[in-house]
């Protein structure tokens, strides 16, 4: 019986999700095809199948968080000395795949298919809790030692700084003038504005 080598087998996984996730941020996934898939990995349908079952385990993985630098990083600034500093390193980090080509269509594609799809709704959901309690959990630190306003309602806050990032995506995905790099600056100086209120020390 053959040894399947698990680093080759997550390589070749990867490969198929990297160019489902260039069809999809394209066409979408509606009109991207099985077929279409199998010639953008270099790949028969039989072999793409011994992977992934259909299409749509395919654009779930394409969403499916596995980056355990962006893990590490997050569960890292929950705890960093400076929670203020903490924080905008975390925007940062979570702004930054809006600046690349694919990612912004890829999310503007998933929010379409996770309303007609509980699991692809519930993937994303998961994705934005972790990441939203770690803004959270910032807020919280920042509020304690004086670094933000400390009558903000921290829940209420931290959703709006995820309504903020995400903004960066849904404009970079709608409006081809967008470009997410210019407005990051202005998209810290909203926050930092909105959160610091008085307590600017």
């Amino acid at each position: 019986m053959r040894t399947v080598d698990p680093a080759k087998h997550r390589a070749r996984r990867q490969h198929i999700v990297d160019a489902a996730a260039q069809l999809f941020a394209t066409k979408g996934f509606e009109r991207t095809t099985t077929a279409e898939i199998c010639r953008a990995a270099g790949m028969s349908a039989g072999n793409l199948f011994h992977y992934f079952a259909n299409k749509r385990a395919i654009f779930l993985a394409v969403f499916e968080d596995e980056d355990s630098v962006k893990t590490e990083r997050l569960a890292a600034a929950e705890t960093a000395e400076d929670p203020w500093n903490a924080l905008l390193e975390v925007v940062d980090l979570l702004a930054a795949p809006a600046l690349e080509p694919l990612a912004p269509h890829l999310v503007m594609e998933a929010m379409v298919q996770a309303y007609r799809d509980p699991e692809i709704e519930e993937a994303l959901s998961r994705n934005t809790a972790d990441e939203q309690k770690t803004v959270a959990v910032l807020l919280g630190r920042s509020a304690a030692a004086g670094r933000i306003d400390p009558e903000l309602d921290l829940d209420a806050a931290a959703s709006w700084v995820m309504t903020l990032i995400a903004s960066l995506y849904t404009g970079a995905a709608t409006d081809p003038t967008f470009r997410p790099a210019e407005q990051l600056p202005t998209l810290r100086l909203i926050l930092t504005r909105y959160l610091r209120g008085d307590a600017r020390t």
